[in-house]
C-alpha cells in the first residue's frame, strides 16, 4: 500500500514531471488558510469534537465535517425521490465497526429532514429488538417514535408537531370554497382522509385515533389529545387500559408494530410530508441473539420489511438498516442463515471491485481514500482552533505527517478505520493545545518511538539458539529457560521445555 505521503505531491515536494523537491518547498512550508473555512457555532463545534473523541456520531453539525461518500449518498438520495413519488425502498449498509455507516446513517437523516421528510432513527440492542416474546419489538417502535424528528424539531420528540400540522392542514382545507360556493366540512375532509387509511392493515383503529385527535384539538381537550398520543407511542401496555381512557381496545403490540410504521407513513402526506424515514442501526445484536429460533424470527420481520417495500405494498416509506458484514453475510447466524434473505440479497454475478451495484439492496462501504481523509482532518483542525480561539499554524506536510504515521503502523491496511483516525488526531489537536511549547513534529516522533519500543520489547527471556521465530535461527524448535533473574528463584526449580 502506498502511503499518503506518496499520493500527495504537497508531501514528498514531487513536481507533476518528476522533478527532485526544491529546499524552499521543504525547508519552508506555509500553514495552511483557514480563512477562508465556515465559521461554526461554538456549541455546535463542542458537540462535534466531544462526539467524534468519543467514538459517536453527533446529531448536529455533520454537513461541517462530510468527506466522501458520494457514490453511496447518491444512491440513498435517488431512494428518497421514490419514497416522495409515492413508493418506497430498503437497504442494508455494511461496513466494520467505525467505518462510517453511523455517520452515513446520520448524513441521510440530515439532508432527509432538510427535504420535509419525517425521519425516526433507532439503534437495536438486547432489549430492542424487531421481535420478541417480552416486547423487544414494541420497545423499537417506542424509540422509533420518540426519536421521531422533522426539520424544525431535528433533536426528537416531533410526534405532537406532527399530528397538529395535520390538524392545521385538515383545518385550512375548511377554509377553501367547494364548487357551489360553500364553505367545505373539515371533519368531512378528516373522514375522507382516514377512509383511505383504512384499507390498510389496522388502519380502522388509527384513523379512529387520529379523528379523536381532530375532535379533541378543535374543543380544546387536552387530555385526551394526549391520550391519542400515548397509544400513537405504544404506551398502552393493556386493553383494559386503553377501553378507560380512549374507549377503544385495540393498542400496538410487538407483533403488529411494523404495521403501524406503514400506516404512520402513509398518514404523514396529508400532514404536508414527502414521507417517513426509518432508520435502524447496530443489526449485530441480532446477529448475537443466542436463541436460533428467536433469530429466524427477527430476519423473518426483516423479510417481510423487505418485501412490502420492494412489491409496493407499503407508501412513502423507506427503510435503511446498517450492520457489520458477520452480521450480514454469517451463514450460520446472520442475516444470510435465514435461506429467504440470502437468496434475495446475494450479490450478482457481474459486480466485481471497482464496478459496484449501487443500486443493489446491500451498500458495503469502502474505506475513505487518503484524500479524503486529508480533506476531513483538516477541517477538524479548523473546528478545533475555532472552538478554542486559537489561529492554527498547521501545515499541509503536518497533515500527511500524521497520517502517514497512523498508516505506517503495523496491520493499517486492513484494520485502521476513519473512527480510529479521527480519535487519534483530536486527541493530538488537545495535546499540541495543552502544551503549546511542544510541535506537532515532535508529537509524532514521540508517538511513533512508543510505538516501535513497544513493537521490538520482548519478556527478558533467555531464548536458546535455534528456537522459532529468532532472526538467524535455523527456524528449528528448541528449549527455553527462564533466568534466574526473571524470578528471583533458582533454575532448579523450572524444567525445561520444548516449543
Amino acid at each position: 500500500m502506498d502511503s499518503p505521503v506518496a499520493q500527495n505531491p504537497v508531501a514528498n515536494g514531487a513536481t507533476a514531471g518528476g522533478a527532485a523537491p526544491t529546499s524552499t518547498a521543504m525547508d519552508a512550508p506555509r500553514p495552511i488558510d483557514f480563512s477562508s473555512a465556515p465559521r461554526i457555532p461554538k456549541r455546535i463545534a463542542a458537540v462535534i469534537l466531544n462526539s467524534l473523541k468519543g467514538g459517536v456520531v453527533p446529531r448536529i453539525g455533520l454537513p461541517y465535517i462530510t468527506v466522501g461518500r458520494e457514490t453511496e449518498i447518491r444512491a440513498l438520495l435517488t431512494d428518497l425521490d421514490l419514497i416522495a413519488d409515492g413508493g418506497a425502498s430498503f437497504r442494508f449498509l455494511v461496513g466494520r465497526y467505525g467505518a462510517g455507516k453511523s455517520f452515513l446513517l446520520q448524513t441521510i437523516r440530515t439532508h432527509a429532514m432538510g427535504e420535509n421528510f419525517v425521519v425516526a432513527d433507532a439503534d437495536l440492542s438486547p432489549e430492542r429488538r424487531l421481535q420478541g416474546g417480552q416486547g423487544q419489538g414494541l420497545a423499537t417502535y417506542r424509540e422509533l417514535i420518540r426519536n421521531l424528528s422533522t426539520k424544525t424539531r431535528p433533536e426528537g420528540g416531533a410526534l405532537m408537531l406532527v399530528l397538529d400540522r395535520w390538524v392545521a392542514a385538515m383545518q385550512g382545507l375548511q377554509a377553501d370554497a367547494s364548487p357551489d360556493g360553500t364553505v367545505s366540512d373539515g371533519e368531512a375532509r378528516v373522514r375522507a382522509f382516514c377512509a383511505s387509511l383504512e384499507e390498510m392493515v389496522h388502519g380502522y383503529d388509527f384513523s379512529r385515533m387520529l379523528m379523536l385527535y381532530y375532535r379533541a384539538t378543535v374543543e380544546g381537550d387536552d387530555a385526551m389529545r394526549g391520550y391519542v398520543a400515548k397509544w400513537l407511542r405504544g404506551e398502552y401496555r393493556t386493553k383494559t387500559e386503553a377501553k378507560g381512557e380512549l374507549g377503544s381496545t385495540a393498542i400496538i403490540t410487538d407483533d403488529d408494530w411494523y404495521d403501524y410504521i406503514k400506516l404512520l407513513a402513509a398518514f404523514l402526506q396529508g400532514a404536508g410530508y414527502r414521507g417517513l424515514l426509518v432508520l435502524i442501526d447496530e443489526l449485530v445484536n441480532l446477529y448475537k441473539i443466542p436463541n436460533a429460533i428467536s433469530r429466524q424470527y427477527n430476519y423473518e420481520k426483516i423479510l417481510q420489511m423487505y418485501n412490502d417495500t420492494l412489491q409496493g405494498k407499503a407508501r412513502h416509506l423507506g427503510i435503511i438498516m446498517g450492520g457489520t458484514p458477520t452480521s450480514v453475510e454469517d451463514r450460520r447466524r446472520g442475516v444470510f442463515s435465514y435461506e429467504a434473505l440470502r437468496s434475495r440479497l446475494t450479490q450478482g454475478r457481474f459486480a466485481r471491485e471497482g464496478m459496484r451495484d449501487m443500486l443493489a439492496p446491500i451498500i458495503r462501504l469502502h474505506p475513505l481514500t487518503y484524500e479524503e481523509l486529508l480533506i476531513l482532518i483538516e477541517k477538524l483542525a479548523q473546528i478545533h482552533a475555532g472552538y478554542f480561539g486559537y489561529t492554527p499554524a498547521l501545515t499541509e506536510l503536518d497533515l500527511v505527517g500524521f497520517l502517514t504515521a497512523e498508516f505506517g503502523r503495523v496491520g493499517a491496511e486492513s484494520h485502521l478505520t476513519p473512527r480510529e483516525v479521527i480519535r487519534d488526531f483530536i486527541e493530538l489537536l488537545d495535546i499540541a493545545y495543552q502544551n503549546p511549547n511542544t510541535s506537532l513534529p515532535e508529537l509524532l516522533g514521540s508517538a511513533g518511538a512508543k510505538d516501535g519500543a513497544a513493537a521490538t520489547s520482548t519478556p527478558d527471556a533467555t531464548v536458546a539458539p535455534g528456537a522459532a521465530g529468532v532472526p538467524g535461527s535455523a527456524g528449528a524448535p528448541g528449549p527455553v529457560a527462564m533466568p534466574a533473574s526473571a524470578t528471583g528463584r533458582s533454575d532448579a526449580e523450572f524444567a525445561e521445555f520444548t516449543l
